[in-house]
């Protein structure tokens, strides 16, 4: 089921994906993402306001490498004529354009953007039609099925983006009133999948390798986008590949666990020098430190780390721990 994606002018290797993630997809995270076997990572979203009105710190958010490639640039706004301008501020720093139409936090859709829009289909088709014609950059967008529970709007949704020029569409599939409760529909994929053209991407309850196979079966989508599975867990790429090719995967070991947060901790200090890190790095600790014997104490004591030289005292406890092999226990969270 895995193979080469291509959306507009972008060929990808395959199309297993790391999803935009707002606070988690810096650079330090995708590149470890990459480096896992992700095809294609997205920035975090990026406010059109903020790149209209503070431009340079904005684009902050956009800082990559040329390890960071291929890049997809995400954008949320409600105003055609502001996500066209922003579209083409961002154009030479990514490869592809997405915009968000899913994102169902109240902050984000109190704004009129995200999942918001899909309440106004016709707002929607304006919005696509204007960052089309600023953008030589091949262009999608991500909505989720509806804003609630059984309007079902994605079907209209996918005609519109579509018709409107976009080259791909990604669905997580479920309602903004369900947020990330209860158990995404995956029927609604394979209904989007039948009804269009261009490619179609499922995100939504895909935390084991497992589960992206099973999605990419079940629904014929042409590719996967992992989003809250991949926290704490980058080696899902991998592991999907390798379930691909060989119906089996490799546990991550203690040994493993303990190796990418010092390396994700040296990006970090690399990209926003030690204070930043060290509390940035505690966060993801909380979703590394899953899965094995005695990760609550090593959470808890993460909290209370104030320096590089405490991580790395922490990160040798994680190395002391024996490992279970058993690919079930190692996608447990105690």
């Amino acid at each position: 089921m895995l193979k080469p994606l291509i959306i507009g002018s972008l060929v990808l290797q395959h199309n297993v994906v790391l999803a935009p993630l707002a606070g988690i997809t810096n650079l330090p995270f995708r590149l470890i993402c990459r480096e896992a076997g992700a095809s294609l990572a997205y920035t975090e979203m990026v406010s059109v306001n903020g790149l209209v009105r503070e431009g340079v710190k904005t684009l902050a958010l956009l800082k990559s490498s040329s390890d960071d490639r291929p890049l997809g640039i995400q954008l949320f706004g409600d105003k055609p004529a502001d996500l066209a301008e922003a579209a083409r501020m961002v154009e030479e720093h990514g490869d592809l354009l997405d915009i968000n139409m899913g994102c169902p936090v109240r902050k984000v859709v109190g704004t009129g953007a995200g999942s918001a829009l899909l309440q106004e289909p016709l707002k929607i088709a304006a919005i696509v039609r204007a960052v089309r014609a600023a953008t030589r950059l091949p262009l999608t967008i991500k909505i989720r099925s509806g804003w609630h529970c059984g309007d079902d709007v994605f079907r209209e949704v996918g005609r519109i983006a579509e018709a409107e020029g976009c080259d791909a569409i990604t669905l997580h599939p479920r309602s903004r009133s369900l947020m990330f409760s209860g158990k995404a529909d995956w029927s609604h994929l394979a209904e989007m999948k039948a009804a269009l053209s261009i490619p179609v991407l499922g995100s939504g309850d895909l935390f084991t390798p497992a589960d992206c196979m099973q999605m990419l079966t079940e629904t014929g989508c042409d590719g996967i986008m992992i989003a809250r599975g991949a926290l704490g867990n980058p080696w899902i790429f991998r592991q999907v590949l390798e379930l691909e090719q060989s119906q089996s995967y490799t546990p991550v070991t203690t040994a493993e666990r303990a190796d990418i947060i010092m390396k994700h901790l040296h990006l970090f200090t690399a990209e926003r020098g030690e204070t930043v890190a060290v509390r940035e790095i505690k966060k993801h600790i909380g979703w590394y430190a899953k899965g094995f014997a005695g990760a609550s104490e090593i959470r808890r004591t993460a909290n209370s780390a104030q320096s590089i030289q405490d991580i790395q005292t922490l990160t040798e406890r994680i190395r002391s721990i024996s490992d279970d092999t058993d690919n079930t226990a190692d996608s447990a969270t105690e």
